[in-house]
This record gives C-alpha cells, structure tokens and sequence, in this order.
C-alpha cells in the first residue's frame, strides 16, 4: 500500500504544478516512513516522475520548516531572504501603501513573474500595486507574508520559467508553500525580540495542532498572533544645512532642531499587528479517492509616517492653524494608518478513473486593503474655506485632519481539473485545464481625502477614479514525460491560454536530464511563456503625492482606459512573451555532499512597465500632453504601457557537505549563491509617439536603474551548522553584492548612487532543554552593519567625475537623494537590505 501510494503521489504530481502535494504523507503512517515519503516526492518542476534536487531537469530549492525557523525573522518573505540567492525582497525606505507589505523578486524579475502557489494551488495576488520610486515599481505580488511560519512543512523553489505549466506570472519561476500534515501533535511557540537600539520589539505567539480523523485522515490548524514595533532609523539634521536648504535662517531651524534633532522624521520599520489562522486537511473516503481542503486567513494593521513637515517647510501660515497642538504649532507628520485582510481557501479530490490519476479542485482568494490619512490636512479644501470667509460668501466644508482614503481589492476564482497516467513503462502523460475568473476593485475614500489636491502627503481614491473590473480565463495544457533510457529523461509541456480581456497564448516547454553516473547528472530547459497584464495594470487610476526638492508636487496615474490615455494614443497592453533556457549540473559525490550550478537566461519582449512621470512638454507636439496636465492641475502624468524588452542571465550554485565529525558533534556546510551576468533593457525604448513628440520618454534612466540594477549584482549566503548533544548552533552569513539606483533627484544619467557589497552574519542556538522543550536564541546581523553607498560616475563618466570633483555639487546631491539627510543609510528610493542593524531573538517551543 506504502509504495502504491507513494506511486500514485509522483504520477499525480500535475495536481500541485509539478511539485509535491501536501497530502503527501499519509497520517495513518509513522513520522519516519512519513518523512522518507515526502523525500521519494519532492518536486522536479516536470509532469513526470519525481526526482532529487540534484537529479531534476530544472532547479529546485527544498527548504524545510525548520531552515526557514534558523533565520529568526518575522516572516516567510524576510526567511526566504536569506536562504534563496536568487531571492530578494527588502523594506522601501518610504513606505506608505507599502508598507502593508514589500515587493519581492525572483533572479530580478519583480514581484509579478514569479507565481506563488499553496498545496500546489495559485495564491491570490494581492490588491496594491506598488507605485513609488522603489524596485518593484509598478508590480504586484502575493502577500506571502500572510502564511504562518508555523504551519509551513517545507517551501519548495522552482527556477525556472514554468508559464507552461502553471500559466501566467510564472515566468522567472515559483514558490510553492507546502503546509504541514502532521496527524497529532501540539506546538506552542512564544516568540520575542528587539533590536541593538532598543526599539522594533517584537512578540508573537503561536499554536500548532494536528488530530488524526479516525485512520482516513487529518487536520492540522495554525494561529498566530504578532506585534513588531516601530524601529525608526532617522538622521540627525544639521541646523545650518536646514537653514539653507529651506532658504531661511539659523535663527529658524536651530530652535526647531534643538529640540528635535532628527527633524521629527519616522523612517524604518512600521508598527505591525496581525492574527493569522490556517487550516489544512484531507480525508479518504474510499481506497484511492479523497478529499482535501485547506484555508488561510490574515488580518493586519500597520502604521507608518510620511516625511515630517518642519514648520519652516510648511508653516502655521500655510495650514491656518488647523494642526495646532495645545495652541502651539510645531509641524506635522502625517500618519499612514493601513489595514489589509487576505484570504484564500481550496476544497478538491483526488480518484483514478480508468487508470487516470484525477485531481479536481476549487480555490478562492481575495485581498483587500484600507487606507487611513491622520494629522494632515486638504490645502485645498483649507485655502477655498480662507478664500471664501475673506470674501464674505457662504463658507464651504473646511479641511478635516483626519481622511478616509478608500483602497483596493483584488479576489480570484480557480477551478483546476488535472489528469495523469502512466501509460507505459518510462511514459507519464498528462493533461488538464485551468478556469480563472479575476475582480479588482478601486474603493473611493471620502470626499475630503480626494477633493482637488487630496489629504497631503496621500490622497484618496476618487469616485471618479473609483470601479469594480472583472475579467475570465481558461487554459488547456498537456503533455508527457519519457524515460528514452536509464540515463536520459525528456519532459514536454505545451499550453493554449485565453483570456477575456486581451488575447490568448500558445506557449511550450522542453526539459531534459541527462545522467553522466550515479554521481553526475547535466540537465537543461527551454521553454517560452507569457504574463497577462494584470486588472491592476489595466485599471488603476489615481493621483499621488511626488517628492523633489523639498517640494510636493502631485502627479495623476492614468489607466489604460481613460480618456488621458486615449487622447496620448497610448496603445491598449498586452501580454509579455519570454523565452528562457537553462543549462545546469548536479553532483552526488558522496552521500552526504551534493552540489548544483544552473546558468538561467530569460528574454523578455514587449515588458510592461509604469512609465516616468512625465511633465510638461516644450517641443512642437507637447499641446495635447500639456493640456491634460492643465485640465487635471497636476505637474505630471505617468501610465502603464509596454515599454520595454530586456535579458536577464546568470548562475545559481548550491553546495552542501553533511555529518562532518567536529568536537563529538556534527558538522554540516553550506554555500549558495546567485551571480547577475546580465540584467538589461534589449533595444530601443517603445517610446509612445506622442510622448516622443514632446521631447520625453516613458522609460528613463531612474526606471532602468530601478528595474535592472537596484537589487543585488551577486548574493551569496554560506554558513555552518552544528549538532552537538542535545545543541544545535549555527552561524549564516549573507553577502549582499552592490546595488545601483539612479535616484529621481539627482538630474543627471552621469551619476549613480552604489550601494557597497557588504557581509551580515547570523548566530543561533537551538537547545533542546527537554524532550518536549525547545529554547532557541538568535542574534540577526551580529556585527551591527548596516548599509552605506557612495556616489560613481558612470555613462559619460569625465562629466560625473567633473560634478564629483565640487565639494559644493557633491554636498547638493546627496542632500538631494537623503532629503537633505533624513535617509543617511537607504537614500529616499532605495537600499539593498534591512536598515535596522542588530536584531535579538528569544523563541521557547513547547510540543505536547
């Protein structure tokens, strides 16, 4: 029966996307045959048999429960941080929406190219786009933060382009979360840290049960409830530079900054609250057919700032004494208040019919956000009151402090029907569909938060702007996997895709392995694929608030359907198309070393991008470009389109070396890493006629730097790993190569902000105090480093170096890309880790 099943799992390995399935150990077994299972299924990203990572035609990373619990941090995006070379995320320095949660990226594609699944089951993608000048721009992503660490079983990474197996989004690759199974079994664990400064406390508690339901089945549930405090990383203002910077005088800043030498500014990392609860099940209600279900369910509150506005930047003048506190007026700083609730849920079964290993399921998610602006004001609605009082005339509704600023959401429906056979030795085939129904949704915020301007420093959604957008799907996919001899094995997969809205696809892929000896396997892939543009691409609409300067200016996000868009001729987006081929080698030398090296090279044509925000025009064919500025009273207007195609090479490596004999303990090795070849814009920019026509672009260098240099060039994460009696101990260090931003206010393409290569180490004990009791210490980035960049001259480098050579320029720009020194660390668009520093961590798990 145990090799029967285990059988049937590999064949139906179609039904989680090529990976393996949750349900893939069966509860009635014991915890040793069970986890000798889940290693006979671990996923290859083919349809056919299943294989070891080191024998799979493609990458694929394992990272099991525990590895992800070794890193201490708060969540899955951040664990995965540093475990996966070719995966990066990182908190945007001015967070606003964002701060609901960060973009993260695959082998530097963005956050919408790499698919995340559950079970083997499409997440649904969360409802903000990310907007600001920051990586990730103009993308959107799952909220994987939104899954308990507790209750994941292991995390399984496909690198590679798999749009013909999974459909769109899975261009650079996908994550899979598998969810444990355990049929008994409780676990509570308390959870609490800060960090060197004594801030960004964090606490959360977490249970983990698992009951047998009689000997067919299990469920296994998670709650997690956290805290993470503001940790706030400002710099300290000189009074002087203030002084100058604002055209004022010592006499005005000094008094101000004697008192608040940081300027009042917040910046770092929000306060965070959220509840978390999600259960997995499965049940057999007859031999070889049952029934499986699982759901998850987030509910999170954050709170972040916007810039302070000294009262030499905005004065009492300026807001009519409407901020006033206690009848004295000192500033103000804007308060972003953000709730987000995710949901997602699957309900299916798994038979055979006639030899066809089926699986049919359905899921469900949904995202759904709620912006809140507090301690600000509506200059418009507040110099219209002003205006009118003046003049005598009935007075309109004054400025609130307080505004309503609506939000967005985004929910799917999938049904999947996935089939399987072997239908002769050493041939696997398999086919099935996939039927996708998406609705995005723009929620209109209250009158005051959108009323001309909007509320300062974030406006609303307007009802103009506001709408519920929908759109269908369905795809076909089929093919087979042949064991052409005991060395060689040749997957297949070809996919039809149509959608409702744009088009349809015929995309297909190739992979291969190739067994040189029971050590050494090579293996390649080529395969094309396609990524639909999202609701949110096509439909998002909105003003917002830009920084330069010193000054805030607001600019208008146009959609795609809009009658801005119509009058600019900007062509309706379409689909991306990709190309990308693999060529790698996995290597047993023993039995406990293994080694991997993966070269990737994705092309991607027709890449949709959100434009520049593009000003004013003064060539002959500006007039319909300026007359939309006009007409909408903003200083520019940016959209999506599809701008760009780009290339992206490189090389993934994995060593492992195990069970080392070291001081009456073991010694385990490991080194990862991923090295950029290439990561660049391929031809000319796709620039829209009428765009070009008054002198601008769409794509500039600030959206190349943020798209193709502003994550890692290379990441490498080595480490060791000691069981010693009842201890574990563990050091990882995670080197971050150099990033490069061509931040927004420096006015030249001759110049980039680098941020240099750096090293962070981490350190962890694992004390196994009883049989049941855990008590697990870690100290993240134990040396304390934190970013630092530098100015370089790059394209026409004599004239970077010329600006570089004035002490006076030199001190202009870098006061212009850390807002006169509020970012000293990250710069106002970026950086290519944590600011935070040192972080402390005390965790105690109790298993009964």
């Amino acid at each position: 029966m145990f090799a029967k099943s285990a059988v049937q799992i590999a064949i139906l390995m179609l039904a989680t996307g090529g990976f393996a399935n949750a349900q893939d150990a069966s509860p009635s077994k014991p915890a040793a045959a069970q986890e000798v299972q889940t290693i006979t299924v671990t996923g290859t990203g083919t349809r056919g048999k299943q294989r070891t990572q080191t024998d799979t035609p493609v990458a694929v990373d394992i990272l099991s429960a525990t590895e992800l619990t070794k890193t201490a941090q708060t969540s899955l995006d951040k664990a995965l941080q540093y475990r996966v070379p070719s995966f990066s995320t990182v908190q945007t320095p001015v967070n606003d929406a964002t701060s609901l949660l960060d973009p993260y990226e695959i082998r530097n594609m963005g956050p919408s190219r790499a698919l995340i699944l559950i079970n083997g089951k499409r997440k649904n993608a969360s409802a903000l786009v990310y907007t600001q000048t920051s990586p990730g721009r103009g993308e959107s992503g799952a909220d994987i933060s939104a899954i308990p660490q507790d209750a994941i079983k292991r995390v399984e990474i496909l690198r590679d382009g798999a749009a013909a197996q999974y459909g769109s989004d899975a261009i650079a690759g996908v994550v899979n979360i598998i969810l444990k199974d355990d049929p008994t079994g409780t676990s509570f664990t308390a959870k609490m840290g800060r960090t060197a400064q004594g801030d960004g406390k964090s606490h959360a508690i977490s249970l983990n049960h698992g009951m047998a339901l009689s000997d067919r089945g299990f469920l296994n549930f998670t709650v997690d409830v956290s805290k993470n405090g503001l940790a706030n990383r400002p710099g300290i203002l000189n009074a002087q530079d203030e002084a100058d910077y604002w055209g004022t005088t010592l006499a005005v800043t000094a008094p101000f900054l004697a008192k608040y030498p940081d300027g009042g500014n917040i910046n770092g990392s929000p306060d965070t609250k959220a509840a978390k609860f999600l259960v997995n099940t499965r049940y057999e209600i007859a031999d070889d057919v049952n029934i499986y279900a699982n759901a998850a369910y987030i509910d999170k509150d954050v709170s972040s700032f916007a810039n302070y506005r000294v009262p030499y930047w905005k004065t009492e003048a300026d807001t009519y004494g409407l901020l006033n506190k206690n009848g004295k007026y000192e500033g103000y700083v804007p308060t972003f208040l953000g709730s987000l609730k995710d949901y997602n849920a699957t309900v299916g079964t798994k038979f055979e019919v006639d030899g066809w290993a089926a699986d049919l399921s359905l899921t469900v998610g949904g995202n759904e956000q709620r912006y809140r602006v507090t301690n600000s004001i509506n200059f418009d609605m507040a110099n219209d009151y002003a205006a009118a009082k003046a003049a005598g005339k009935p007075l309109p509704p004054q400025s609130p402090s307080s505004f309503e600023a609506g939000g967005t959401d985004f929910s799917h429906t999938v049904w999947n029907a996935d089939f399987s056979k072997e239908i002769s030795t050493g041939v696997n085939a398999y086919f099935g569909s996939e039927i996708r129904s998406e609705k995005y949704k723009i929620v209109a915020g209250d009158f005051a938060s959108s009323y001309g301007a909007g509320a300062n420093s974030y406006a609303g959604n307007s009802v103009r702007d506001a709408g519920t957008f929908k759109r269908s799907n369905y795809g076909i996919y089929g093919g087979a996997s042949f064991d052409v001899s005991k060395e060689l094995v040749i997957d297949t997969t070809a996919r039809y895709e149509k959608y409702s809205d744009f088009g349809n696809a015929l995309i297909g892929k190739v992979a291969s392995r190739y067994k040189v000896s029971n050590q050494l396997t090579l293996r390649a892939s080529v395969s094309s694929g396609f990524r639909a543009p999202s609701l949110h691409q096509i439909f998002t609409q909105k003003k917002e608030y830009t920084f330069s300067g010193g000054n805030i200016q607001v600019s208008g996000l146009a959609s795609n359907i809009s009658k801005e868009v119509e009058a600019l001729k900007i062509p309706k987006l379409k689909a991306e198309k990709s190309e990308s081929f693999t060529l790698g080698l996995g290597f047993n030398p023993s039995r406990d070393t293994s080694m991997t090296i993966d070269y990737y090279n994705i092309a991607v044509k027709d890449r949709i991008v959100l434009s520049e925000s593009i000003g004013s025009g003064t060539g002959p064919g500006a007039a319909t470009l300026n007359k939309i500025l006009a007409d909408n009273s903003i200083v520019g207007i940016k959209f999506f389109s599809n701008a760009i195609s780009s290339k992206t090479s490189g090389i993934d490596y994995v060593f492992n070396h195990r069970n080392m004999d070291f001081a009456d303990g073991k010694l385990a090795f490991n080194v990862a890493g991923n090295y950029t070849l290439q990561n660049k814009r391929t031809g000319a920019v796709n620039n829209v006629a009428s765009i070009a026509a008054a002198g601008k672009t769409v794509f500039g260098s600030v959206q190349d730097a943020l798209m193709f240099t502003s994550r890692p060039k290379f990441k490498t994460i080595f480490g060791f790993d000691l069981d010693y009696q009842d201890i574990n101990f563990s050091v990882n260090n995670t080197v971050f190569g150099p990033t490069r931003f061509n931040n927004a206010d420096l006015g030249t393409e001759d110049l980039n902000v680098v941020f240099k290569t750096k090293t962070l180490t981490d350190f962890g004990v694992n004390y196994k105090l009883t049989k049941n009791v855990t008590l697990a210490f870690n100290i993240n980035n134990i040396f304390d480093v934190t970013p630092s960049w530098k100015l370089e001259a790059v394209n026409n480098k004599a004239a970077g170096e010329a600006l570089l050579a004035q002490p006076a320029k030199v001190k202009e720009l870098v006061s212009a890309v850390t807002f006169n020194g509020r970012y000293p660390m990250v710069t106002y668009d970026g950086s290519h880790f944590s600011q935070l520093g040192r972080m402390y961590n005390l965790s105690l798990n109790y298993r009964f």
